[in-house]
């Protein structure tokens, strides 16, 4: 594997950031991830476009897109896979221990992983922990995924590829890496940026191309919803076939199977809408 480190081609090996890189001692970086299909990343003018709001939001220089661009080219072309995960991560770069930042510029690491197709449907569960949907990094896609990690790991134990979490007003907000979509009397809803949640790129094209409602969603909607449905990068649209203790059995139910082609017909049809 290659990875792009300091401008260039670097072996996994060899290739290394300071230990002092803010990113690792304070979390203070960003990241995009990054399908790639047969060669060519999905939806990457979006990514790109998420990367800089997310560097402006924590203050960090806007990136070299061109550099960043060419860095996802060099990677993809050193390393192809038929499908695989694309990571961009942008840091702080090396700084203090403490929270100031230093002065020697970000820090940009390109690498790309295989992957393999999820599956149809899956498991998920809720958790007890809240979003802050009022935080200083809210909607951002920051390095600081710890809370995800713990939560993560929680669905894991119970069977669950996924968490679902509220907000601080008991609304459905997010899952740890994935955009929440529910199905009531036939039509499709999620919940609006204001809950706190990410803007999730899938999410924004199953919104477009579905014709979802954002709607405020009190936590229970799980309890009675006929159909929910995961987006993410790597998940495209995923079945959801439980969640907690609750069985949806049939999933994909038929809203969220025709949801499922749509995205895989724009999306096979248009590697950059």
């Amino acid at each position: 594997m290659k990875i792009w480190l300091d401008g260039g081609l670097q072996d996994i090996e060899s290739a290394r950031v300071s230990v002092l890189d803010h990113g690792l001692t304070v979390g203070d970086g960003i990241f995009e991830t990054v399908k790639v299909v047969d060669g060519r990343p999905f939806a990457l003018t979006r990514h790109l476009d998420r990367l800089t709001r997310s560097a402006r939001g924590l203050g960090l220089p806007d990136p070299d897109l061109d550099e960043v661009r060419r860095a996802c080219a060099a990677v993809i072309e050193a390393d192809p896979v038929p499908l695989g995960r694309l990571r961009i991560t942008y840091t702080g770069g090396r700084g203090p221990l403490g929270s100031d930042r230093g002065e020697h510029g970000p820090t940009l690491v390109v690498a790309l992983g295989e992957t393999t197709r999820r599956p149809d449907s899956t498991a998920v569960i809720t958790v007890p922990w809240a979003r802050n949907e009022r935080g200083a990094v809210t909607g951002l896609k920051t390095t600081s995924y710890a809370e995800n990690v713990v939560a993560l790991a929680r669905a894991g134990e119970r069977g669950a590829s996924e968490a679902l979490f509220g907000n601080t007003v008991g609304q459905l907000c997010e899952g740890t890496g994935s955009n929440v979509f529910v199905v009531l009397d036939g039509e499709i809803h999620t919940p609006p940026l204001a809950s706190g949640c990410l803007a999730g790129i899938t999410r924004a094209l199953a919104v477009e191309w579905t014709g979802a409602r954002e709607t405020d969603l009190p936590m229970d909607v799980l309890e009675r919803a006929e159909e929910v449905f995961l987006t993410s990068t790597l998940r495209d649209v995923q079945a959801v076939h439980r969640v907690d203790d609750r069985e949806l059995p049939g999933a994909p139910g038929p809203v969220t199977a025709k949801a499922m082609r749509i995205f895989d017909e724009r999306s096979g049809a248009d590697l950059d809408p």
